[in-house]
């Protein structure tokens, strides 16, 4: 008898949908897209209107011959594939490949894998949405365009193996420009002038810890302090000078009560960063694991069952019935007084949100986490608690909380007017959603600052009076999750794409992480990233360019809902594309051929040495080459300055020495250097240590090597290299050096700190 054929990209989908279906349907997976364009030429027949070529994969060749057969002994052909475009695209090659003629395809679209959506699905199917799928074939040319043109162009140039994509490369100089912005950062000093209070205790009773509390100097004798008013230890200490034996009481206290309304429900590129802050899970592990939560696991008795909605969205908007189960199980579990009055509704910040999808919430709030902590791997049970609790107190009231300001007189005997102290606070008053889920780690009550009990009037005891510095700070480094974030305010990029994206930038060489074994840590541009990418944005100004990139979206989100054809938007790509290219196969450098010169001279022959590009990146050559072949690594210093370091074995395609343009420090190792000093010596065999440069990084090693193989990590900021002093002394006072580490590299510090601060740097041996 002819069966139902029914056809998903995973097994673990297809397990779970047989499960709701039973029996007189085969569900079978496809394993993902059948059909691609050719890896081995661009595929794109751009003169007859941008037809693309689509071949089967050999490694597809299997599973279309399986599905064909499938689809031979069905009656009807359903396509259960994911609902977005891409999903849209697979069902429809799947038409492509197994020609169901005469037969009928029926399209059904859920946004969770359970039951009800599912039986919902089949009983209201569909047929293919074509502008779905020419939505996702133009995205799909547009990248191949630039990927297959500008790629080979980036070979000739520079070297093989690099390649330039149409979000890629704008995500590239996104990290590389925020570099830039902060090696241009200069640091603005600053003082505060600030004070420890305490309520002064009944006679005979000590001061209680709590009765302490902070205060922070806004006025001056009714003139505001503004941010740099006190730029100096000197104008400062003046302040602490003049406030010496005042009096101190609060003149007036302001109380307001201000509700805190919980976080939407989780979307794409929210999870993502989410997951990285709280979790260290790299966007693309976050979207693997969500995948599998889709799907289904194995809930014992239960069998496989999806436990999450779709994880590839950019919707706030949750079903009625979600928000129903929602409220009764608050309701049940902490009482009405958690319940707002109606369902709250949340607005989709994103750009251009796409298709009509949910947010990502549990398919079922009453599948509490810790119930099915036992059928779930550790980070599937990390995963779905994080999007079950967001989700939950999403649906909840807001939290109540009391913010105290409290201003503080004090009176120097000397008179002149007053001083200004301001103190706040805040108390929860009412948890609300923070019961369930808050940003800042921690229970109900973390984050809140405490004020003791005051009243205007009341007299206060200082516990101490300080002037502290500060200085203003760059901007932060990108992480992936705050650069998916940066991409997703300016309208770049979509949810399917973001977490191949940060995959592909760093495996390309173009930016690393600055801590290699932590997920979340910020990313820095290598010398690769920073050399691609001035290439590109100098002679593809317009493909590089935020805004165009952010159009281009626009019209394929037009594509998409039927506004826009297809081929004049590729038409309009393809124009300035070549325009661009056509300049730069003419004007750009040729890495591969010309050579940067330094004033480094090779301590081999004499002769200077030159920057070459390599397969592994950048390094020192010398200019004799081939009579002389001396070859060394080398960083460049903040003000640009090349010096090389030494070599510890081959360094790691493709980020060679891990160095930067321009003088950008693109690795601890390229703070090393300094003009002169001496290292520790080796605790094991008494010779100098020498700085050396390694898979994770730069690390002390032993200049006796190979007789003696000791090493050691280089000190982290402020700490000693050793708890021995260096043979080193102190030229100003005479006292013992030790060697520190600072913001840029190590260095020589005086024992005599603070009376005496004298430091100079260190520079590798070889």
């Amino acid at each position: 008898m002819a069966e139902k054929v029914v056809i998903v990209e995973s097994p673990a989908k297809a397990r779970t949908i047989r499960k709701v279906l039973g029996s007189g349907y085969q569900v079978q997976a496809s394993m993902g897209h059948v059909r691609d364009l050719p890896k081995s030429k661009l595929g794109v027949d751009v003169e007859a209107g941008f037809v693309p070529t689509y071949t089967v994969p050999r490694d597809k060749a299997r599973v279309v011959r399986e599905l064909r057969q499938a689809v031979e002994r069905a009656a009807e052909v359903y396509l259960a594939t994911d609902p977005d475009r891409e999903g849209e695209a697979i069902a429809w090659h799947i038409v492509q490949v197994t020609r169901p003629e005469g037969k009928p395809v029926y399209r059904v679209v859920f946004h969770e894998v359970t039951p009800p959506a599912v039986r919902e699905a089949f009983a209201h199917p569909r047929d293919l949405d074509m502008h779905l799928v020419e939505a996702q074939q133009a995205r799909r040319i547009l990248d191949r365009l630039v990927g297959y043109q500008i790629s080979p162009l980036l070979w000739k140039k520079v070297r093989r193996g690099l390649s330039a994509g149409r979000v890629q490369s704008v995500a590239v100089r996104l990290v590389v420009e925020r570099e830039r912005e902060i090696a241009a950062f200069q640091p603005q000093e600053y003082w505060t002038v600030e004070a420890d209070l305490a309520k002064i205790p009944p006679p005979g009773q000590a001061r209680r810890p709590e009765d302490v509390f902070r205060a922070v100097l806004v006025s001056i004798r009714g003139k505001k302090l503004g941010r740099f008013d006190l730029k100096a230890r000197e104008e400062a200490q003046a302040v602490v000078d003049e406030l010496e034996g005042a009096a101190y009481r609060v003149l007036r206290l302001r109380r307001k009560e201000v509700q805190r309304r919980p976080l939407p429900p989780f979307i794409t590129s929210t999870l993502q960063q989410e997951a990285s802050r709280r979790l260290g899970m790299a966007p693309g592990r976050t979207m693997r694991i969500a995948q599998q939560l889709y799907e289904g696991v194995e809930l014992g008795e239960e069998g496989s069952v999806g436990l999450i909605t779709y994880m590839r969205t950019d919707s706030t908007t949750v079903s009625p019935l979600a928000q129903e189960e929602a409220r009764a199980l608050i309701a049940g579990k902490w009482g009405d007084a958690y319940l707002p009055p109606r369902p709250p509704v949340y607005k989709t910040k994103v750009a251009l949100a796409q298709e009509a999808h949910e947010a990502i919430r549990p398919t079922s709030v009453y599948r509490e986490p810790e119930a099915i902590r036992h059928f779930l791997d550790r980070d599937q049970f990390r995963l779905y608690e994080l999007i079950w609790k967001r989700f939950l107190a999403s649906q909840m009231a807001p939290a109540l909380l009391e913010q105290t300001v409290a201003e503080i007189e004090a009176l120097p005997p000397s008179g002149g007017g007053e001083f200004l102290f301001r103190a706040t606070g805040s108390v929860v008053r009412f948890p609300g959603f923070l019961v369930v889920y808050r940003e800042e780690e921690g229970g109900p009550s973390a984050g809140e600052k405490f004020l003791p009990p005051l009243a205007e009037g009341e007299p206060l005891d200082l516990v101490q009076l300080l002037a502290l510095q500060h200085f203003t700070e760059p901007p932060p480094r990108y992480t992936e999750a705050t650069l998916i974030r940066e991409l997703e305010k300016r309208g770049i990029g979509r949810p399917s794409t973001y977490a191949p994206i940060m995959e592909t930038i760093r495996e390309r060489g173009y930016v690393e992480r600055v801590e290699p074994r932590r997920r979340n840590s910020p990313l820095r541009p290598t010398e690769l990233g920073f050399l691609v990418n001035d290439l590109l944005v100098a002679h593809f100004p317009d493909i590089l360019d935020y805004r165009f990139t952010s159009q281009m979206e626009e019209r394929l989100d037009k594509i998409a809902a039927g506004a826009l054809a297809r081929v004049p938007v590729l038409e309009e790509f393809h124009r300035h594309l070549s325009a661009e290219l056509s300049r730069a196969e003419a004007e750009m450098r040729d890495f591969r051929r010309e050579a940067e010169p330094t004033d480094v001279l090779c301590e081999v022959c004499g002769r200077p040495m030159v920057i070459r590009w390599g397969k592994n990146g950048p390094f020192l050559s010398c200019s004799g080459y081939p009579e002389c072949k001396n070859a060394r690594d080398f960083v460049r210093t903040p003000e640009g300055k090349v010096v090389p370091v030494e070599r510890a074995g081959r360094m790691p395609a493709p980020t060679g020495a891990g160095i930067s343009a321009g003088g950008m420090p693109a690795s601890t190792a390229g703070e090393e250097p300094g003009p002169a000093g001496e290292m520790p010596a080796c605790e094991k065999c008494g010779r100098p240590m020498t700085v050396k440069r390694g898979r994770y990084g730069p690390f002390l090693a032993c200049t006796g090597y190979p007789e003696c193989r000791n090493t050691r990590p280089l000190p982290s900021q402020g700490e000693e290299a050793s708890g021995e002093e260096s043979a080193e002394v102190c030229e100003k006072c005479g006292r013992p050096m030790v060697l520190r580490r600072g913001r840029y590299g190590p260095f020589l510090a005086c024992t005599g700190y603070p009376e005496c601060r004298n430091t100079r740097k260190v520079v590798a041996r070889r």
